[in-house]
């Protein structure tokens, strides 16, 4: 048993998962804020802008309520509200991408020609920058 709570451990304490932890609950508290951001700032004035319509309020009655049970509702206007707010989150994340992969911009390749070349008079394999060669000594053009 004390095998088994040592693996556990040593997986739960991978930078890894830890890493993801962490990923995973600024995550969810930046869901938050862009829900916020859809449900306070952007829904609203969109609302002014089609009719002065509440898009979370809007619903389908299935059922009618009954003085025993609710109402059934269809709740289209919190799947409207959830579409955008997932289409807000995916911009933001393409966005904190695309500023990352900028930052991080590759560094330019090398050309990768021949490294050696052959002395015209002795005919061994010598530095491509090499003006003398190291076996003949010959001047090398």
């Amino acid at each position: 048993m004390k095998k088994f709570t040592e693996e556990f451990k040593e997986f739960a304490m991978r930078g890894n998962v830890v890493d993801m932890a962490v990923g995973i609950i600024i995550g969810g508290a930046f869901g938050k804020i862009v829900s916020s951001l859809v449900t306070d700032v952007i829904m609203p004035p969109i609302g002014i802008l089609v009719g002065g319509v509440n898009f979370s309020s809007l619903s389908v009655v299935l059922k009618e309520a009954t003085e025993t049970s609710a109402a059934v509702t269809l709740n289209y206007g919190v799947f409207i509200n959830s579409i955008i707010d997932f289409t807000i989150i995916a911009f933001a994340i393409f966005m904190v991408i695309k500023m990352m992969n900028r930052i991080k911009k590759e560094e330019p390749k090398k050309e990768s020609g021949p490294i050696e070349k052959e002395c015209s008079y002795c005919k061994s394999k010598i530095n491509i920058e090499a003006t003398k060669c190291p076996h003949c000594t010959s001047v090398l053009n």
